[in-house]
């Protein structure tokens, strides 16, 4: 029998500590600990060369149910839609304008934080309704 195994999720992107915050301010995750041996995150950004500083971040679930998010600069920008995306469930269980209406207060909330909501994909007959959205480094997430 296969274990069950823990896992992260990681970001290339331009600016982690800035998308991290912005990913803990959707997801009500909380900046991870710093590097073992180190009392803050700045602590460990100035023990590292300079080219190195500020080249990643993290934040994790509170209760320690959901996945870590970990956020990596690198040097090229986003080119394509991505492979893989985030679901950010905030309709479950709801269906036609009750759910309809929770994506829309959700999209409010968030567009002041700088995502940018790209496309309502309304229910059909295989799928409920859900909204395409754009985090502030341009990555698609969906409003589930």
């Amino acid at each position: 029998m296969t274990s069950i195994r823990q896992f992260q999720v990681t970001f290339d992107c331009a600016e982690p500590e800035r998308l991290a915050r912005f990913w803990c301010e959707v997801l009500g995750y909380v900046v991870s600990s710093p590097p073992q041996g180190f009392a803050t995150w700045d602590d460990f950004n100035r023990s590292l060369p300079p080219e190195q500083r500020d080249s990643s971040f993290s934040c994790a679930d509170p209760s320690g149910v959901g996945a870590r998010l970990y956020f990596q600069r690198v040097p090229e920008g986003k080119v394509v839609k991505n492979r893989v995306h985030l679901d950010v469930r905030v309709g479950t269980g709801l269906v036609g304008a009750e759910r309809l209406a929770a994506l829309e207060a959700e999209c409010a909330r968030l567009v002041p934080l700088g995502a940018v909501r790209v496309q309502l994909l309304v229910a059909d007959e295989d799928n409920e309704s859900c909204l395409v959205m754009q985090d502030i480094e341009g990555n698609e997430f969906c409003l589930d």
